[in-house]
């Protein structure tokens, strides 16, 4: 795909959705940070019917500490793999309150060394908290990033290094929120919607080949 093109579909999706977000539901950047810890291998549907009830109880690290794993699990236990997150959840607000003063670090290494937390869950956080223009791959981009040919790659870190290079700054920061809903909405992993895309004429899947990821 060409550089026009690929212009051309993020000033669509950008009128589309001039102030995109993640469809987590938080209040601070501490909470941010345990939603996206939990929404791994979760619909964001599903961790938001969880906080929604855990958050009131617990919004700080020391607050969450408080709650112990066994009471974080009573919160979280509808959400998938609840005993090793509501685990990693105590791990990091210990972290958080004995080594980062109760807040979340604006900072990558110290992000990715909390338990839970790997690149995609630290590129969410430093971009939607803190306005970094960082591109967390999950597999809605990386699916919408191979079918289009907007930016394929064979892994999600050649993805995540390719829409990097390619994307001007004017659109880094909302670009990985475009994509996430284009994925989740229109271009679904099953069958996507093409007659109903925004960007159907400046895409460059054929259906039915190999250029589909599913």
């Amino acid at each position: 795909m060409n550089k026009n093109k690929r212009i051309e579909i993020l000033q669509r999706l950008r009128e589309d959705n001039p102030t995109p977000t993640t469809e987590l539901e938080y209040n601070s950047t501490f909470e941010l940070l345990i939603a996206v810890l939990l929404s791994a291998q979760a619909t964001d549907v599903g961790v938001n019917k969880a906080t929604r009830k855990l958050f009131p109880a617990a919004s700080t690290p020391q607050q969450m500490l408080d709650l112990g794993v066994d009471g974080v699990k009573d919160y979280i236990k509808t959400i998938g793999l609840f005993n090793s997150k509501a685990e990693n959840v105590i791990k990091t607000c210990h972290i958080l309150v004995n080594e980062h003063g109760g807040e979340v670090p604006e900072n990558r290494e110290a992000l990715e060394a909390l338990p839970g937390v790997g690149r995609k869950t630290a590129n969410v956080v430093l971009n939607t908290a803190f306005g970094w223009p960082t591109i967390a791959v999950d597999t809605h981009i990386y699916r919408v990033a191979n079918r289009t040919r907007f930016a394929p790659g064979k892994t999600v870190r050649d993805v995540e290094d390719k829409l990097v290079k390619v994307i001007p700054a004017e659109f880094k920061v909302d670009a990985h929120h475009w994509f996430i809903l284009h994925g989740r909405y229109t271009c679904i992993a099953r069958k996507p919607r093409c007659g109903s895309c925004r960007i159907e004429d400046l895409c460059e899947y054929k259906q039915k080949t190999s250029d589909d990821v599913s």
